[in-house]
């Protein structure tokens, strides 16, 4: 059965591992259903088990990695924590932006986030310069304030949140 699985399927890289899950296949089939030809059985399972590895490579290929100390995998409680902590700062402070009022939440918008200069944000809508600077104090105001209001001392320390 080896010789069949390396020629058939020359991509799976452990053919033992899948003999011994045809195995283990055709042994859980005979415990509920009786198993007339098991030779064929084996072989057609073998190929069952070396296609879904074949199929599962395709999807989500596994690459070889030669130090696994070099992985950046968090494995920190604390890094966990902050990671979740700023997950939800960034869900406070986009709730703190949609409830501002829509001219300064637009202006907001355009001048922090899509970081559009000031004077380009005036001319686009039509307003002052100076109009543009008011609403985005006043939204910077309003955004600290609900994040208080919700535990957030600072978008960057360690904070309540």
């Amino acid at each position: 059965m080896r010789a069949y699985l390396r020629g058939a399927f020359p991509s799976v890289r452990d053919v033992d591992d899948v003999v011994q899950e045809s195995y283990l296949r055709v042994w859980r089939t005979r415990l509920t259903q009786p198993v007339h030809s098991a030779r064929a059985f084996l072989f057609k399972v073998a190929r069952h088990c070396a296609l879904d590895l074949v199929r599962r490579a395709a999807i989500a290929p596994v690459e070889a990695v030669g130090d696994l100390e070099r992985l950046p995998v968090i494995d920190d409680e604390r890094d966990v924590i902050a990671a979740v902590s700023k997950q939800e700062k960034i869900r406070l402070l986009a709730a703190a932006i949609d409830r501002l009022p829509p001219r300064c939440r637009e202006i907001v918008v355009l001048r922090k986030l899509e970081c559009i200069p000031q004077k380009q944000v005036a001319t686009r809508l039509g307003l002052s310069e100076k109009t543009v600077e008011a609403q985005v104090a006043r939204g910077e105001v309003l955004c600290e304030r609900y994040l208080r209001r919700h535990g957030v001392n600072s978008l960057y320390g360690h904070d309540g949140a």
